[in-house]
C-alpha cells in the first residue's frame, strides 16, 4: 500500500490544513461546471426538515429533481452508510457531514471539491475565516458549511442569584459559582460533563488554543495532550472532584431527568442546545428562568465550534453540477430556511439567514436575548484550529476512556491515552506523524 500523499497549503491567510488521500484512492478531478445544470440527483441528510427543503428547491424550478433519504446521524451509523456507499460508486450526489468528519472523508477521497463548480464569491468568499478554515483543505473547497455552532453556556439563573453570584466570565469564576451553589443548593450540579461528547472535550481545548491535529513538513503534527489541552482536563477533573460538575452522559434519562428537577442547572451545549433544554424543564415550570450566556473563558473573550455541519459533493456523484446548484440554494439561499421552518435555535454560517430561522423558532421560554448571545459568541471564535484526517480513532480513544471516570479513572489520563491512540492509528494507515 502506498504511503498516502500529504497536500499542504494554504487555508487561508489565519491558518493552513493539510490531508492525504487515502491508498489506493484519487480525489476526483474538478468537472468543467454547466452553465444550466439539469437531471436527477439525490441528497442524503439526518438532519430534520431537509425532506421539506427539497421538495422547495424541486418546486422553485423545472430542471434539477433532488431525491431525498433520510439517513441516520453519524453516531448511528449514518457516516458509516455514507462511505461504503461512496466507496462502492452508489452514494448520494450531496451528503451532510459535520466538521469533525468532514477532513476524513477529504483523506479518503471521497468527496469532490466544490471549485469550478460554485460562485465562491457569493458563496465561500462571504464566510467568516474561522468557519472557511473548516471546508477548506490545501487550495480547494470541498463543502459549503450550514450552521455556525459556538459553545454557549446555558444557565437556570434563578439558581445563580439563589447561590448570589452573576454568570461566570471566566473558567475560574465558574469555579467559584460552582461552590458557592453548592453551599446553597448541596445536592445540585452547576454543569454535566458528558463522557459521551467527546467533539465538545475537542471545542473546550480549542477554546483554550489548543493545536490537536497541525502539519510539520510532510507530516502530521498530533498534539491531542498538549499543553492547553492538559490544562482544561486538569480544570475539569478537579470540578468532577470538588463536585461541581457531574459526569453523565448527555441526552440520557439521567440527564434529562436531573435538568427537570433542578439537580443540574446549567448546560455546556451550543445555541442548538435550546430546544433540547426547553423539552426537558418546561413541564417543572422553569419557563424564564434558563438564561444563555457566553462561554467562560481563561481570560480573553474566546470560543469555538461545538458541532455544525456542511454540504458535500460524494466522489459517485454523476452530476456535480446540479449538485453544486443544489448546494448553494441549501446553504446560502433564504428559501431553503424559510422552507425547513421551525426546527430549532438555528444558527447559520452564511451572512443574512440567521435572521430568517429565528423568526421561525419561539425563543420566549428563555430569561434573555438568546441570538444576541450567539452573535457575541461567534465573534470571538479562537482562529487556527484544524480538524484530522480521521476523527474517529480520536473519538473513540476518548469515549473509551471516559468510561472509565466513574471508577477512578482520570480526564488527563483519557487525553493521554487519545493522543497515543491517534498516533498509533495514523501510522497504521500509512501516514507520516509527528509528536
Amino acid at each position: 500500500m502506498k504511503r498516502r500523499k500529504l497536500l499542504l497549503g494554504a487555508v487561508s491567510l489565519m491558518a493552513s490544513a493539510a490531508l492525504v488521500t487515502g491508498c489506493g484512492s484519487t480525489t476526483a478531478a474538478t468537472p468543467t461546471p454547466t452553465e444550466d445544470p439539469s437531471g436527477t440527483i439525490t441528497f442524503w441528510s439526518p438532519l430534520a426538515g431537509m425532506d421539506k427543503v427539497a421538495a422547495a428547491f424541486n418546486a422553485s424550478q423545472s430542471k434539477i429533481k433532488v431525491n431525498f433519504e433520510t439517513v441516520p446521524n453519524g453516531s448511528g451509523g449514518g457516516y458509516a452508510k455514507l462511505s461504503t456507499a461512496v466507496t462502492a460508486g452508489n452514494g448520494p450526489d450531496v451528503a451532510t457531514i459535520e466538521y469533525p468528519q468532514l477532513p476524513q472523508f477529504v483523506s479518503n477521497g471521497q468527496l469532490q471539491p466544490l471549485d469550478g463548480l460554485i460562485n465562491k464569491s457569493a458563496t465561500v468568499d462571504k464566510l467568516k475565516d474561522e468557519t472557511k478554515s473548516l471546508v477548506q483543505f490545501g487550495d480547494k473547497t470541498f463543502a459549503l458549511p450550514y450552521d455556525a455552532a459556538p459553545m454557549i453556556m446555558w444557565y437556570r439563573k434563578d439558581m445563580l442569584d439563589k447561590a448570589g453570584v452573576g454568570v461566570p466570565k471566566t473558567w475560574d469564576e465558574f469555579e467559584q459559582a460552582g461552590k458557592k451553589l453548592k453551599a446553597v443548593a448541596p445536592d445540585s450540579f452547576l454543569a454535566s460533563f458528558n463522557p459521551n461528547e467527546a467533539s465538545l472535550t475537542g471545542a473546550l481545548a480549542w477554546q483554550a488554543g489548543a493545536k490537536w491535529f497541525g502539519t510539520d513538513g510532510e507530516s502530521w503534527k498530533i498534539g491531542v495532550n498538549d499543553d492547553p489541552t492538559q490544562k482544561v482536563a486538569s480544570y475539569w477533573q478537579k470540578l468532577i472532584d470538588q463536585k461541581i460538575v457531574k459526569v453523565q452522559q448527555s441526552f440520557s434519562d439521567e440527564w434529562s431527568a436531573d435538568l427537570a428537577s433542578g439537580a443540574v442547572v446549567g448546560v455546556l451545549g451550543a445555541n442548538w442546545s435550546a430546544t433540547g433544554i426547553q423539552k426537558r424543564t418546561e413541564a417543572s415550570g422553569q419557563k424564564g428562568q434558563w438564561i444563555a450566556a457566553e462561554v467562560p473563558n481563561w481570560g480573553t473573550p474566546s470560543d469555538a465550534f461545538y458541532g455544525g455541519s456542511t454540504f458535500n459533493i460524494t466522489k459517485s456523484s454523476k452530476n456535480p453540477a446540479a449538485a453544486a446548484k443544489f448546494i448553494e440554494y441549501l446553504a446560502t439561499n433564504s428559501d431553503a430556511i424559510k422552507a425547513r421552518g421551525n426546527t430549532g435555535s438555528a444558527f447559520l454560517a452564511f451572512p443574512g439567514l440567521t435572521p430568517v430561522a429565528q423568526r421561525a423558532y419561539d425563543a420566549s421560554y428563555f430569561g434573555n436575548d438568546i441570538y444576541s448571545v450567539f452573535d457575541k459568541a461567534y465573534s470571538t471564535i479562537t482562529p487556527g484550529w484544524q480538524w484530522g484526517p480521521n476523527w474517529d480513532i480520536t473519538n473513540t480513544a476518548l469515549k473509551d476512556a471516559y468510561g472509565k471516570l466513574t471508577t477512578g479513572g482520570k480526564i488527563t489520563e483519557a487525553v493521554d491515552t487519545a493522543q497515543t491512540a491517534t498516533v498509533a492509528g495514523l501510522k497504521q494507515n500509512g501516514l507520516s506523524v509527528k509528536e
